[in-house]
């Protein structure tokens, strides 16, 4: 039997194992850098298979190691520079979202307002399947396959920043990375990547306008935050519009405004919350640095102030040419040509974009869909579900991207 067969058989062996784990999970989400009992069922389950593991990494994560055993020799395919056993990592996230899940589900969330709604149930769930094959597998594949269990996705700064500056991708040093995400516009059977760009930077951005409230019925006495918001928000469309190239993606988007004043009561403040998103770093600095003048000015302008607030984001994330094309085709092998497509860049972002600028990686989507199973909504809902069926398909071809990597 060929090790392909082999993967596809045991993910098919332990797929009722699968259900069992990612519905624990989903019944016990937990939200970020706070995953201390989902770490410690992770933990347990690595325990049960013997698999070497550290926790508190990053406060919450957990690093595995699976070395393989096959022998080696000195023409051996199997090494990085220097001769060393080449390593592979394969990373899921852990954290859930804030959301009050609505699914009429025996499986349901228990934490009322906490919710695995971004599926991150099936990443771990893939993952820990992966994992259980690789090690059942060991003596097929030399190299060696560290599992990144990482805390805090969808908070910044993002556990995959803490989680490098910890060391995760050193000792033993990763070659390259893979990781992958739920994508329900996808038919679970399917899988879908992208070489290159994939996946935009993501900044926050918080500001306070400032100014002198009171009385609506005398604004001439007063200093109105809400007309300098107004003005605040519509300037700053021209950062994209007139400053960026028209070739790189680019999107400046507020979302929330508070003013907290009544119909006749004009505040004293005004607080306004966006992100700004783009492909290219020079591009993010300056722009962030453009909204940060372009505010203070037209608020002093107006004889008000403005306090702005950047923490530190997400950059994008580009997919390693050679290895997502290598990637796509170990889909193309496991699960045939036919259920592998090619993806859009897209304007949304993930923390797993820290980890490719350090070293080569690839991120591709699983599909969970099924319309004729009305499994349809998408992530960050409330109604968020997935086909089970994919969890067979996340761990084999986990697993099977990984020896072949390890042997590229």
């Amino acid at each position: 039997m060929s090790l392909k067969n082999k993967i596809q058989q045991s993910a098919k062996n332990i797929f009722n194992d699968l259900v069992s784990v990612r519905r624990h999970l989903h019944q016990n989400p937990e939200l970020s850098f706070q995953e201390f009992h989902t770490a410690e069922y992770l933990a347990s389950f690595l325990e049960k298979e013997n698999i070497p593991f550290k926790k508190g990494i990053a406060k919450t994560g957990i690093v595995a190691l699976i070395k393989g055993t096959k022998p080696s020799s000195p023409f051996s395919s199997g090494e990085g520079a220097g001769g060393e056993a080449k390593v592979v990592a394969l990373r899921a996230d852990m954290d859930a979202l804030p959301i009050l899940e609505t699914n009429k589900i025996e499986y349901k969330s228990k934490n009322d307002g906490v919710m695995h709604a971004c599926g991150h149930d099936v990443h771990m769930t893939s993952l820990l399947g992966a994992a259980k094959i690789l090690n059942q597998l060991k003596n097929e594949f030399e190299g060696t396959v560290k599992l990144i269990f990482q805390p805090s996705e969808e908070k910044s700064p993002g556990g995959a920043s803490v989680m490098i500056k910890e060391g995760v991708l050193e000792n033993p040093k990763v070659q390259s990375i893979i990781g992958q995400h739920v994508y329900p516009q996808l038919e679970a059977g399917k899988v879908g990547m992208r070489a290159g760009n994939y996946m935009a930077s993501a900044d926050e951005i918080y500001i306070t306008v400032k100014g002198k409230g009171g009385h609506a019925s005398a604004p001439h006495l007063l200093v109105d935050p809400i007309v300098i918001a107004s003005h605040i928000i519509i300037a700053l469309q021209e950062v994209v519009s007139r400053n960026a190239d028209p070739f790189t993606p680019s999107v400046l988007s507020f979302g929330k405004i508070i003013g907290n004043g009544a119909n006749n009561v004009i505040p004293d403040e005004v607080k306004i919350d966006g992100t700004f998103r783009t492909y290219d770093e020079k591009w993010r600095i300056r722009a962030l640095e453009l909204v940060k003048k372009k505010t203070i000015e037209i608020a002093k302008s107006m004889s008000g102030e403005a306090e702005v607030f950047l923490p530190a984001g997400y950059p994008f994330l580009k997919n390693d040419e050679q290895l997502t094309q290598r990637a796509f085709s170990y889909a193309q092998q496991y699960l045939g040509n036919e259920n592998v497509v090619e993806l859009p860049m897209r304007m949304s972002s993930e923390d797993f974009s820290f980890y490719t600028h350090h070293v080569p990686g690839c991120f591709y989507r699983l599909g969970t869909g099924n319309a004729s199973k009305g499994i349809t909504s998408n992530i960050h809902t409330s109604t968020f579900n997935i086909d089970e069926s994919a969890l067979e398909i996340g761990a084999g071809l986990m697993a099977w991207m990984a020896v072949n990597e390890l042997s590229a």
